[in-house]
């Protein structure tokens, strides 16, 4: 594209024109920018796509359990299997468990839900699946930037929106421009679309601006922190998927485990607990720690090592909580939008297909002379699709599940087991929530305190330990992405009120409350260690901190995640 240049607080900056910018090379990203060149081969036109990634490849950033149902690829690349695409390992059995302290009790298969079957399903890593989706969009003529943040929506005067800005390098922690500093760059669309994952940090501004949630369910999320494991070939089963509910979350804590069996002596596992929890004294991470001390667990992990960790906010809203997706020059899609099952604990299938209909729509409209306007045909080919009916048929999961383990374990089983036996396909209720999750916290006077076992280094570990294998990095001397709206909240407040509750949430060990000289209170935030789930911009009780994209190409580094 031919770049052309534009002021900015430092200058003239470089903007360059596309037919389509697509924020998040993550698997809905990409999906769009293939669908659309797909389409402009099919037909014989010429279409400009750019993804924008803020790790330092496609992957780098991606974390998922993950069991994927191939129907979205099988759409988009119907030749996966002949091309190479990394889903080698289908699934083989399924057990679901509900755990006690020391005890756990199996479904007998006859009984587990429907969304907890897997047949015809893959065990994968979704990172590994990312990078080999790059590779067909580029293989297309699709332009990625690696290492690139979108920091900024761009809006036309009539208020659409015009693409985005990446953002500066260089920037010391003053925020001044170093000897190293680089502008950032525009990049124009005739559209935009945002497919950031859970929780993005510009999605979520748009999302404000055009009032897309207005007469939806609040969104709900969970954090999912995982391993990967190298365990003992005697023990390890290729394909075998185990979900568990239960211990060591109390009955009112949403929340359960995995662990996933994929080829080569690897077993990936972890924790998802809802952020809608009550009790601030309540730690996702050790949570998990705890979690693989269950000797069902337990057993699959000892005598093996752990070569990686990494953690990240998931969507748990489902239809529900489904924002309007489009609004004047652009799109949101996959968990940017909320389009993960919940109950089925599945999203990379949802983020292929609903970025292949906004490709679809896109380009309908690109190559009929509009832009800037709403892609009204995206949430209406939705609307007709496989997916809809999908996810409307999980709507009540999250909503039975506030009602306790048993409840929501009750009815899922009815949702899904029962009612379609019966021939229902549709539950004839449906369950609203009205508060967002960092409205949940109590008081910790009103809580009780939870004591951790210490870590062993073998089996369980700290937060700091767990970080370095996530390879994370960021330049150091940049400005915090991590900001506060006011600085006196996180003592005056989260700590006097609620503990403190951001010393425990995050998985990264980010935040901590330190004595200063004269015996006050301060937190510190230790933005170096961010392993970009989100967690803290949803959780914080006070909705203080805000979670800012920092330079393109740092956090963390996953591999095989």
């Amino acid at each position: 594209m031919q770049p052309q240049e534009i002021l900015s607080q430092y200058g003239p900056r470089e903007a360059m024109e596309y037919d389509v910018v697509v924020v998040g090379g993550g698997p809905g990203g990409l999906s769009a920018a293939i669908r659309l060149k797909q389409l402009a081969a099919e037909k014989g036109t010429e279409l400009s796509v750019v993804v924008l990634e803020k790790g330092s490849e496609p992957g780098a950033h991606v974390l998922s359990g993950a069991v994927m149902d191939p129907i979205a690829l099988n759409e988009l690349i119907p030749d996966w299997k002949a091309l190479g695409a990394p889903l080698t390992q289908p699934v083989t059995a399924d057990e679901v468990l509900f755990l006690s302290e020391t005890g756990s009790t199996k479904t007998p298969a006859f009984f587990v839900p429907d969304c907890f079957h897997n047949e015809g399903n893959y065990v994968i890593s979704l990172g590994n699946v990312t990078r080999w989706l790059s590779t067909q969009a580029e293989s297309l003529g699709v332009e990625i930037f690696p290492g690139f943040s979108a920091a900024e929506v761009l809006y036309n005067e009539d208020g659409s929106v015009k693409g985005v800005a990446t953002g500066n390098l260089g920037v010391g922690k003053d925020g001044e421009p170093t000897d190293n500093f680089q502008l950032g760059m525009e990049l124009h669309g005739k559209y935009t679309v945002f497919a950031e994952g859970a929780r993005g940090h510009l999605g979520r501004q748009l999302i404000g601006r055009f009032k897309l949630d207005e007469g939806r369910d609040p969104q709900t999320y969970g954090l999912g922190i995982k391993e990967l494991w190298e365990i003992d070939p005697a023990l390890h089963q290729g394909g075998l998927v185990v979900h568990t509910a239960g211990w060591p979350l109390d009955s009112g804590t949403y929340g359960g485990g995995f662990l996933y069996h994929l080829e080569g002596n690897l077993v990936t596992l972890g924790f998802v607990t809802g952020l809608d929890y009550s009790n601030p004294y309540l730690s996702p991470f050790e949570e998990m720690q705890r979690w693989k001390t269950h000797p069902a667990i337990r057993k699959y992990l000892e005598g093996g090592k752990r070569i990686g960790y990494g953690a990240r906010a998931l969507v748990a809203g489902g239809a529900l909580s489904l924002p309007k997706t489009v609004f004047p020059g652009g799109a949101l899609i996959g968990c940017e939008a909320g389009y993960l099952n919940a109950a089925r604990i599945k999203g990379s299938h949802a983020a292929i297909k609903t970025g292949m209909l906004a490709a679809e729509a896109a380009y309908e409209a690109v190559t009929a002379g509009r832009q800037h306007d709403e892609l009204s045909a995206y949430p209406e080919a939705y609307r007709n699709s496989w997916l809809a009916r999908e996810l409307d048929q999980s709507r009540n999961f999250k909503a039975w599940f506030k009602k306790g383990l048993y409840v929501g374990s009750l009815m899922t089983g009815i949702e899904h087991w029962l009612l379609p036996r019966l021939g229902i396909k549709r539950a004839p209720w449906t369950l609203h929530r009205t508060k967002p999750d960092h409205a949940m916290l109590k008081p910790a006077a009103e809580c009780q305190p939870i004591v951790y076992p210490k870590p062993d280094n073998k089996l369980t570990f700290d937060r700091l330990t767990s970080v370095f294998i996530s390879n994370t990095n960021h330049e150091e001397h940049q400005p915090a992405h991590l900001t506060l709206r006011d600085a006196s909240v996180p003592v005056n407040v989260n700590l006097a009120v609620y503990a403190g509750p951001e010393s425990r949430y995050c998985p990264a060990g980010v935040y901590e409350y330190v004595k200063n000289a004269d015996n006050t209170d301060r937190l510190q935030i230790n933005a170096q260690n961010c392993v970009h789930c989100k967690t803290c911009d949803i959780k914080d009780p006070t909705q203080n901190i805000v979670w800012v994209t920092p330079e393109g190409g740092g956090g963390p580094n996953y591999s095989g995640m």
